[in-house]
């Protein structure tokens, strides 16, 4: 009897406390429904904008070449110092000659042969075989000739300036680079871009270059090439671009900030501080009103314009009711007291 007598009581009580728990829900609901939030707001409208991409760099010569003749040798003689500017063409290495005169010796004797050897075969008095070999070996000596004159009397392949110099003459050139020439009279410099600029992102765009070092000056510049590929990991495409620099007032390494003026668009414009970021994500919102209820609608934010920011979104249009001061206690749903 008393066993009954608990059971009965224990069941009660269970009946009791899920009783008491829903009722504390539905309360709950009932008062985050009769909840009033005083809100601002302000109507949403497309502006027209320029995007504009800001990109920091560093410069670098537009065309680098290490001077590393094929050969080894002693190094007769340096044409040029650091800093020394010079055209292509221009002489700037001479090694041991010593190859290249025993080369043009024996180039011009198999010249020499092979001249006499083509008068007798004309004449019938040589064989076949005998002037193949004689044009063989003038066919080789001229090679060998070529390539040790380069080689030997090294001439610079650009335009351009001397930026390192690693020998001195009477040094024996053991294959590592006599000297680096460095194009400056334009420079060129890579810039990582977003990935949502792709459309908008041409070859030949005109742009400018900012230096640190030149506070009010800008520099014109132009997109050269536009890669093809977007890096999966940053979620950026990279673009080369050319800066004319025919007063040298630009140097490689330089630090310096790009500005690309993009095509005009319309877009919406909210206040910066409108837009919420949920905890824990990246995912960024807004609160509109609608029919004087918080709904909140998922935005992507754009380009930044002072305390402006593009958003786009499926749920926004102009004309909606954007909340602008109080958002930050919204809750889907809840009740707004619109306050001028």
């Amino acid at each position: 009897m008393n066993r009954f007598l608990i059971l009965v009581i224990a069941t009660g009580l269970s009946w009791a406390m899920v009783s008491c728990g829903a009722a504390t829900e539905n309360a709950e609901a009932k008062n985050d429904a009769e909840r009033v939030e005083n809100v601002k707001i302000t109507e949403l409208n497309r502006s027209t904008v320029t995007r504009k991409i800001d990109i920091s760099t560093t410069l670098e010569g537009y065309e680098t070449v290490n001077i590393a003749p094929s050969l080894t040798g002693i190094i007769e003689e340096i044409y040029v110092e650091v800093g020394s500017r010079v055209k292509k063409g221009d002489r700037l290495v001479r090694l041991d000659q010593s190859q290249y005169k025993t080369a043009k010796l024996t180039y011009s004797n198999a010249k020499i042969e092979f001249e006499r050897l083509e008068v007798l075969k004309e004449s019938g008095t040589v064989s076949q075989q005998a002037y193949d070999q004689a044009k063989l070996a003038l066919d080789q000596a001229r090679e060998n000739l070529e390539f040790l004159e380069p080689n030997t009397y090294v001439k610079a392949p650009i335009r351009g300036v001397i930026s390192e110099k690693n020998y001195e003459e009477g040094e024996l050139f053991n294959g590592s680079p006599i000297l680096t020439l460095t194009q400056t009279h334009q420079l060129k410099a890579l810039i990582s871009i977003s990935e949502s600029y792709v459309p908008f992102v041409k070859e030949g765009m005109e742009l400018t270059v900012k230096p640190d070092v030149y506070k009010n000056q800008e520099f014109p510049a132009v997109i050269e090439i536009v890669y093809p590929t977007i890096d999966p990991a940053t979620h950026t495409f990279q673009a080369k671009v050319r800066i004319p620099n025919s007063d040298n007032l630009l140097r490689p390494g330089m630090y310096v900030q790009t500005s690309i003026d993009l095509q005009e668009v319309e877009a919406l414009m909210v206040p910066y501080r409108s837009v919420m970021k949920l905890t824990g994500s990246d995912e960024r919102y807004v609160f509109v009103n609608e029919n004087g209820r918080a709904k909140r609608v998922r935005v992507e934010m754009g380009q930044r314009f002072n305390d402006l920011i593009e958003v786009s979104s499926d749920g926004l249009e102009p004309g909606d009711q954007l909340v602008t001061v109080g958002q930050a206690k919204l809750i889907e749903g809840v009740k707004l007291n619109v306050v001028k």
